[in-house]
């Protein structure tokens, strides 16, 4: 061990009496390790680890200014030490802590029994840090300036505190200053607390903090270590960069000036070198050069501390001129400095020395471990098996650390955006386990126990939320054994309790989680919460199903944001829509009577088993739409029939809401009729055609809004066909009257509300305006794609087609910005551009007309209901769709008084299949009221054929009711008279009944 500099500070005595003293001191053998402050040395000594304190008796008028002692540590080897200004710390090689106080003049330190397992310590100069190996931080001392970290307003502490705001995160290293500290993570994020008047924790100013912060300046930059002085800080990258910030006074930060820095700055002096450890004194600083094996030194020299033979201060690195016994062919093990010493360890070994980041870090979990615990073993070798799976699996932190992407470095990449892990190790590592019976019940155990209920709610940063992506592969692994069903809802909760801005990062990051890992996250909750909502129960515990559907929903949501995209049938649960759809068979007076009678018998779901589930879907139906991602476009059509009846609190069929108009002025009748505003939109609409006797059970209501859709694309004016896709859109002129919008929406409303189709040709667009979706270029590409194509081009063209283009911002001779008729579209502006012109055509030009149109909308609609459905969803129920395979229909037909072999029926079909496309829907309009189809598409249509006998047949016509899909189909005698007769039903019959 080689040393420089000075244990006291005798700037002021130029004879520098204290020398020889000093020489004394630092000739001790075998010194494992030392730690130095101001007047206060504390050295661990080879081979019986004792400790031997030295402090400095300034003042004493004794011949030997030092004074000297050996700790009483009760017979433990003491493995590390740390010293502050008055104060040491002690950690054996059992992880016991002691701590020994110059206040008290005796050799006996008191051991502080509640701190065990000890990984690190770093003392101030008042105060301490440790880190224990399960990743906890304790601090204790003085807290003026916030150095302990534990927030505002905390006073000092005699006893250890757990540091809980950065609980989580795997650490790596601890390092304290004067009055401030650090801790480094694994994946090389750096969080600084305490003082900061000289900028010393390099957030770009001078406020102290009294809780760690990330020092976002040096994210990404593969911190390995940290150094801390009286006031100022050095950071050692992986790649051999030197930072330094905070105080400069001395040139201890080595950027060839005196002022301070409040932010890291490389020290440029090391260009071109790869710097291997660095060490803070207090006012000066310490740099290895792995290369040359040089030492180089920087700030106060005024002790001889920067051992370059000088006394004077020092602001850019220069080597230190090493004593003649050192012989270049020894290898520097370990550069260390305090107050105004610098110390050397030298070694024989010609091998390079350790790398100061190879201390001892968080644990984590490795194959060494994992084998050990999957090995034979007898129960007593087992016990200590279940203490090991016990540290490492309630220790977050533990878990955190373990998995790194740590192949080319990937880990140091960790952001909001990729989490470090390389989540394969961990898929591998719980199936390995998975080969042990006792192992994984253990850990689950565990986990549920301990490591869940310990997870903060404000996560540090991304390396304190990978448990939340580690534990989904220990569910999965678990799963296959049939269990972890409560460890998945407990996880589920643990998720829900994050404050908002850890789960935007936690949100941020199953974005952009690896495709097969991100479906294993959602399998998991799904299958649970699938199996909690098993139908062949009859109750449901909505505590333990809620969760799970509310953390489904948060990956739903994120999943329209992946590039890897799941689709839709990884969130349905089966099991949920099977019994809507036995629901949906059932009419709306039976579903009604069934809830009647469960609310008046409440025994009868006990004795009949399928009323009982049948009643438990009614009753949860708001629950379920609440999530509608887990039902299918026709549940979701049960659920909003359901949800209308349990509205409507009465057999509403039997009340009279009767809109009557005349065929040939519907759509004039129809606002007048609306504009009394006497409708109650809560209940269904009933049509009565003027001179018609038809009887709407919903075929003449069905015609009805099939005439209006037709009356309003023809004549109307609020709406204008686009030139290049045929759909249709507002009428941006707005000299016509908002009233005719708000009418049109409530038409389109009162259409959706009554289940009916009426097809206006809006683009899917519209629907995402109603439910207050972003639109981007795609949507305009729909309406638009000729615009949407030139638009395109815009954002793909070379910089300097763009520049030529003369575009403005402007559209149609309106500014989308203010002077925007000033500004040019460039290389740099163009996507702004192309943002405002989106949102021009399709919100500003049209804002108050599509207001109108959405108050409409929502009265003709008055329950929030229809915002369960996707906006897909929403234009199919309104508009239907129209891919027609015919083939289809005949397949599902129901045949009364004949049957699918007779000459009649065999007659129909070959006069149908040889009808044109349009005669085709014209039939389906003469039997359905309209020729627009069901979600599903004609499948889904029930067509009755009956067989009418007359003797007069050859003179009827084929009749239909058009409420319950029947057609009448008189016994013609030849095929002949039957295409006829058919034909000219289908194209001249366009009333209902007959007079």
């Amino acid at each position: 061990m080689l040393y420089w500099g000075k244990l006291n500070s005798t700037g002021n005595d130029p004879s520098h009496q204290d020398d020889e003293g000093s020489n004394e001191i630092f000739r001790l053998k075998g010194s494992k390790d030392v730690s130095i402050t101001e007047g206060l040395a504390t050295f661990i000594r080879d081979p019986d680890r004792r400790v031997t304190i030295v402090t400095s008796q300034r003042g004493n008028g004794k011949q030997t200014p030092y004074r000297r002692m050996t700790l009483d540590l009760k017979k433990e080897r003491a493995a590390i030490c740390s010293a502050g200004q008055k104060h040491v710390v002690i950690v054996t090689e059992a992880g016991a802590v002691w701590e020994w106080k110059h206040s008290t003049q005796s050799n006996i330190p008191r051991k502080i029994s509640s701190l065990t397992n000890i990984a690190q310590v770093a003392c101030g100069s008042y105060h301490t840090v440790v880190l224990t190996k399960d990743g906890q931080l304790f601090t204790w001392g003085q807290n003026s300036s916030g150095q302990l970290g534990l927030g505002k307003g905390e006073p000092s502490s005699l006893s250890p505190q757990p540091l809980k705001s950065l609980c989580g995160i795997p650490l790596a290293q601890i390092s304290a200053g004067g009055d401030h500290s650090f801790a480094l993570s694994l994946s090389g994020a750096v969080f600084g607390w305490g003082r900061n008047s000289a900028g010393q924790l390099g957030l770009g100013n001078t406020d102290d903090r009294h809780a760690p912060v990330c020092v976002k300046s040096l994210n990404l930059k593969k911190t390995v270590f940290i150094s801390c002085g009286e006031d100022h800080t050095a950071v050692l990258t992986k790649g051999g960069l030197l930072f330094t910030f905070g105080s400069g006074r001395y040139g201890q930060l080595g950027h060839n000036s005196l002022r301070d820095e409040l932010l890291p700055r490389v020290v440029a002096e090391f260009w071109g070198s790869k710097v291997f450890q660095i060490a803070c004194g207090g006012h000066h600083t310490l740099a290895l050069v792995e290369s040359s094996n040089t030492i180089y030194s920087f700030g106060c020299g005024a002790q001889g501390q920067l051992g370059n033979g000088l006394r004077t201060n020092q602001c850019v690195p220069f080597p230190v001129e090493l004593p003649p016994e050192y012989s270049p062919d020894q290898a520097i093990k370990k550069i260390t400095a305090g107050g105004n010493i610098s110390v050397l360890f030298i070694s024989d070994d010609v091998k390079t020395g350790s790398n100061p980041s190879s201390c001892n870090t968080t644990a984590v979990l490795n194959d060494e471990m994992i084998d050990r615990w999957i090995s034979p073993c007898n129960s007593k070798t087992w016990k200590k098996k279940q203490r090991e799976i016990q540290k490492m699996f309630s220790s977050v932190s533990c878990i955190n650390g373990s998995f790194c992407e740590k192949s080319g470095d990937q880990h140091y990449k960790t952001s909001k955006l990729y989490s470090g892990l390389d989540l394969s190790l961990a898929r591998l590592a719980f199936e390995k386990l998975a080969k042990k019976d006792n192992v994984l019940p253990e850990i689950e155990t565990v986990v549920e126990k301990a490591l869940l209920p310990s997870l903060s709610p404000d996560a540090a940063g991304v390396e304190a939320l990978r448990v939340y992506l580690i534990l989904p592969e220990l569910l999965r692994v678990l799963k296959k054994q049939g269990r972890g069903t409560q460890l998945t809802v407990a996880l589920a909760r643990a998720i829900l309790q994050l404050k908002p801005e850890s789960m935007e990062v936690l949100t941020s990051l199953w974005t952009k989680l690896p495709y097969y890992y991100y479906r294993t996250l959602v399998k998991m909750f799904h299958s649970v919460c699938a199996h909690r909502m098993s139908l062949r129960k009859t109750t449901c515990d909505w505590t333990e199903v809620l969760p799970l559907l509310k953390v489904l929903q948060k990956l739903y949501n994120v999943n329209s944001q992946r590039a890897a995209s799941l689709t839709e049938g990884y969130f349905l649960i089966k099991e949920l829509n099977d019994i809507f759809t036995l629901v949906g068979q059932r009419s709306l007076k039976d579903l009604f009577l069934i809830m009647r009678l469960a609310e008046e018998e409440e025994g009868l779901i006990h004795i009949d088993e399928q009323l009982g589930i049948f009643f438990n879907v009614l009753e949860n139906t708001f629950l379920y739409t609440s999530y509608p991602f887990i039902l299918d476009i026709n549940s979701k059509r049960t659920a909003f029939r359901i949800l209308q009846l349990h509205h409507g609190q009465t057999l509403v069929f039997d009340i009279q809401n009767t809109l009557h108009v005349n065929r040939q002025s519907v759509l004039a009748d129809t606002l007048e009729y609306l504009k009394k505003g006497c409708h109650d939109f809560s209940l269904p609409l009933k049509v009565k055609f003027n001179l018609e006797d038809g009887l709407d059970y919903g075929g003449v209501r069905a015609g009805f809004f099939t005439l209006i859709g037709q009356e309003i694309t023809k004549a109307s004016r609020v709406i204008q066909v686009s030139e290049d896709s045929g759909l249709v859109w507002f009428s941006a002129d707005s000299e016509y009257s908002q009233e005719e919008f708000f009418y049109f929406g409530v038409m389109c409303g009162l259409a959706f509300y009554n289940h009916c189709f009426m097809n206006i040709g809006f683009p899917v667009v519209l629907f995402k305006k109603l439910l207050d979706l972003r639109l981007t270029l795609r949507d305009l590409e729909e309406l638009s794609p000729v615009e949407a194509r030139s638009l395109k081009n815009l954002l793909t063209e070379d910089e300097d087609v763009v520049e030529e283009l003369y575009l403005d911002f402007t559209i149609k001779g309106k500014e989308l910005i203010p002077n925007g008729a000033e500004i040019p579209v460039t290389k740099a502006n163009r996507q702004k551009y192309v943002d405002l012109y989106v949102d021009f055509v399709l919100n500003k030009s049209v804002e108050n007309q599509f207001k109108k149109f959405k108050e409409g909308f929502s009265r003709g609609n008055p329950y929030d209901f229809w915002k369960m459905f996707k906006p897909e969803e929403l234009r199919d129920l309104l508009y239907g769709t129209s891919k027609y395979d015919w083939e289809e229909l005949q397949k599902g037909v129901i045949y009364k008084q004949c049957g699918p072999s007779d000459e009649l029926v065999q007659h129909f079909w070959s006069v149908f299949f040889e009808l044109d496309e349009e005669h085709k829907k014209k039939f389906l309009t003469f039997v359905y009221g309209t020729d627009r189809l069901p979600v599903g598409g004609i499948s889904k249509l029930r067509l009755t054929i009956t067989r009418c006998n007359y003797s007069d047949a050859d003179d009827r016509f084929p009749s239909a009711q058009t409420c319950f899909g029947i057609l009448h189909l008189p016994n013609y005698s030849s095929i002949h008279i039957l295409q006829s007769k058919l034909t000219d039903a289908i194209t001249l019959c366009e009333i209902f009944g007959q007079r």
